[in-house]
């Protein structure tokens, strides 16, 4: 009976071997540094609140908004093969819009902040579907459709205040942007949770992930089953504009006000790496929502990590390229088939040398 020998391949480590290995490099690195880097205290805030504190606490909070962007520039990344490189200047649009429909309220209540959520989001996704509709009916790709609001977008935020940076004094906005008055955890890492529960819920009921890789892999043959590609082109652009909105008012809320040239700004490169470092292909297709998530803490905790070796605010981006750079390269699909390769001429020597040593 003739025996057969399983090819070994890089893909069986999985999607989020990448990720995952330079999440324990950088806490390997981190811990002989300094033992006590990931140590999790309890202090006090201004409001006199027993919150949770430390340089973790810090990586999983400061990653909110990107790690939320992330998951929506996955689903436009699998779908249209391609990036939205406005999602900075739509939070800022989003977050303007949450402003001002606080500021025209004499009081702000909780339903003012949700009604002031509500017209951000619809904002954003009318945003979204203009971006969406350039991509999947006129069919531009995806980086030069998002061009436009890229380049306008902080202007029309700046438009719809005036030119103001109003400040939002109410201890819900607060809340939203910090804690929540006796839970520990600051409010931005709820939110991010529950944005993913609500993803694996859309995933769960629906079959919007089949359609999306579908479409991403070969819209042609999708639409020959039956798959309206446009559709669900521009349907994860809209879902992207939801994200973007709650990144937005977070953003807006950690500062209590609005600023439309610096919030979220140049968290667009970070949002499409944490993408390619979670292991999803950015020319469309397969892609797993945990993996940008993951993408998302990297980039945070190695932003954290320089500025604890006292790296300067104006170095941090170029050393960060460096390490981002050899991430992407090393999970590229050129160095996985060779280490494939490399693998399986070691196993099969090892076959070889086992079979030798048999006969013998």
């Amino acid at each position: 009976m003739k025996k057969t020998t399983k090819k070994f391949s890089f893909n069986g480590f999985g999607q989020l071997t990448i990720p995952l290995i330079a999440i324990a490099l950088l806490v390997v690195f981190n811990l002989i540094r300094d033992p006590g880097f990931f140590s999790i205290g309890i202090s006090h805030n201004s409001n006199g609140n027993a919150v949770l504190s430390g340089n973790l606490i810090s990586i999983i909070n400061g990653a909110s908004e990107l790690a939320i962007l992330a998951m929506g520039m996955t689903l436009v990344t699998a779908a249209c093969g391609g990036q939205d490189i406005s999602v900075g200047a739509a939070a800022a649009i989003a977050g303007s819009v949450f402003v001002k429909v606080l500021k025209a309220s004499s009081s702000i209540s909780g339903v003012t902040v949700i009604l002031a959520f509500l017209c951000a989001c619809v904002v954003a996704m009318i945003f979204g579907s203009f971006n969406g509709t350039l991509v999947a009916v006129f069919r531009i790709q995806p980086m030069i459709a998002t061009l436009i609001l890229y380049t306008c977008g902080r202007s029309i935020a700046y438009w719809i205040n005036g030119g103001a940076t109003p400040t939002v004094t109410s201890s819900i906005v607060n809340a939203i942007g910090s804690f929540i008055p006796g839970i520990p955890v600051p409010t931005p890492v709820i939110i991010v949770v529950v944005m993913g529960i609500l993803f694996w819920l859309l995933f769960h009921f629906t079959s919007l992930r089949l359609f999306t890789q579908s479409v991403g892999i070969n819209g042609s043959a999708a639409r020959l089953n039956g798959i309206d590609a446009r559709f669900i082109k521009l349907l994860s652009f809209i879902i992207l504009g939801v994200c973007v909105a709650v990144s937005g008012c977070i953003g807006v809320s950690r500062l209590g006000l609005i600023n439309h040239e610096t919030l979220l700004l140049d968290v667009e490169m970070d949002t499409i790496l944490a993408v390619a470092i979670g292991g999803n292909n950015l020319g469309g297709g397969k892609f797993k929502l945990s993996g940008s998530v993951i993408g998302a803490y990297v980039i945070q905790m190695l932003t954290i990590t320089l500025y604890a070796m006292k790296v300067s605010s104006t170095d941090v981006k170029a050393y960060k390229a460096i390490v981002i750079i050899l991430l992407v390269v090393i999970g590229s699909p050129v160095i996985k088939e060779k280490f494939s390769r490399f693998l399986a001429r070691l196993s099969d020597k090892r076959r070889k040398v086992s079979v030798k040593g048999a006969e013998e």
